[in-house]
């Protein structure tokens, strides 16, 4: 069975060959301006256009209708490569110390489409520590869901740290 392979590195240049996904958490209020967003974005323009069209009523062939918590929208991004707007997070967090903003079973939907769809393309998973950053919750609760949403069913998922930044000290 496929273990996470974990990377340091930018997980918007996924390593690899053939058909691949980015998938990350999204807000469920059309919020987009913090953290790996910001990547996807200055890379893939067409992401957070897509994610915000959805947002104000757009509906994609194959997806739900209803922009809500759960879903799943893929984005084509071209070299065969589609960016997974997971909208697993209830708002955003206001401050540190706040409560997390990721719904659990949110994700867990969400985890389960990304599977279905990389299956069915033969695809992997390549993704940041999802909901580990601005969403609050802690990496031992986010990667049973993955190993039981993605890696069980076979498919190959890269987790991408940034490298650690150098002090000079």
């Amino acid at each position: 069975m496929p273990e996470i392979t974990y990377a340091v590195g930018d997980a918007t240049n996924p390593a690899g060959e053939g058909p691949r996904i980015i998938a990350h958490v999204v807000n469920d209020r059309g919020w987009w301006g913090r953290g790996f967003v910001m990547a996807v974005s200055a890379r893939w323009p067409e992401a957070r256009r897509e994610y915000q069209r959805f947002y104000q009523g757009a509906s994609y062939p194959g997806e739900a209708s209803s922009f809500r918590l759960g879903v799943v929208q893929f984005v084509s991004v071209g070299d065969g490569i589609e960016v997974a707007n997971m909208i697993g997070q209830h708002g955003v967090r206001q401050q540190r110390c706040g409560p997390p903003s990721i719904r659990y079973e949110a994700l867990q939907r969400c985890l389960q489409v990304v599977g279905s769809r990389a299956i069915e393309r033969k695809a992997s998973v390549h993704m940041p520590r999802i909901g580990c950053g601005l969403a609050g919750v802690t990496w031992d609760r986010v990667e049973p869901l993955i190993v039981e949403h993605l890696v069980e069913r076979g498919v190959p998922v890269a987790v991408y740290d940034l490298p650690k930044r150098q002090t000079g000290k």
